[in-house]
This record gives C-alpha cells, sequence and structure tokens, in this order.
C-alpha cells in the first residue's frame, strides 16, 4: 500500500470519527467505532469498517449510516482538501466480534478456574 493511500485511510478516519461522534445519532447504548478505513489503490472507493457494542446493534447501526451516507459523504468532502474524495461505504468489522467473543470465552475459563 502506498503511503498516499495510507494517509488518507488515516486522514478519513479521524475525519469521519469526529462527524459520527458530533453530528449522528445512535440507538441509546450503542458505541460505534470505526476500526479501519480501506482505500482502494486509485483513491476512488473508501471501505469503512465500523465495530459496534452490543454486536446486536449493528444491523440497526448499518441503516442509519446507509441513511446518512450522502450527508456524511458532503461532510467528508467538505473537510478533506484533495480530489478525488473516495466514495464511503460501510461494512461492519467481523474481527473485533470475533476478538470480543474469544475474550468472553477465556474470561469464563478465569472464572471457572478460581
Amino acid at each position: 500500500m502506498s503511503k498516499k493511500v495510507e494517509k488518507v485511510n488515516s486522514l478519513i478516519q479521524r475525519e469521519l470519527g469526529s462527524i459520527l461522534l458530533k453530528d449522528v445519532e445512535f440507538p441509546q447504548g450503542s458505541l460505534v467505532t470505526i476500526t479501519r478505513v480501506e482505500t482502494s489503490i486509485d483513491l476512488i472507493n473508501a471501505r469503512v469498517y465500523i465495530s459496534v457494542l452490543p454486536q446486536e446493534g449493528a444491523k440497526r447501526v448499518l441503516e442509519i449510516l446507509g441513511k446518512l451516507v450522502f450527508f456524511l459523504q458532503k461532510r467528508i468532502n467538505k473537510r478533506l482538501k484533495m480530489r478525488p474524495i473516495p466514495k464511503i461505504r460501510f461494512i461492519e468489522e467481523k474481527e473485533t466480534g470475533k476478538a470480543a467473543r474469544i475474550e468472553s470465552i477465556l474470561e469464563d475459563i478465569r472464572n471457572q478456574e478460581g
């Protein structure tokens, strides 16, 4: 991956994270985190991976983000001084859920042992 793409990924993650925190209301009790951004080499598309806790709320959060994607895209376009601005697509981060499940299993084992 080129340095430029890495920089774009970082910029999108930071700016979009800020926008989500300030301007988007998620269901009460939902914690939404951008875990990573993967921008295509041609900078046309960006996959934004999100983690949602509790995980049961992920579908609803993705629906909200899907409805707001044009609003969010417009905000990103204003904040980033570059062309082209990658088109954003939100994807649920599966790896975080796996890690949380493993942590839960390990916690259960620790509790059983002592």
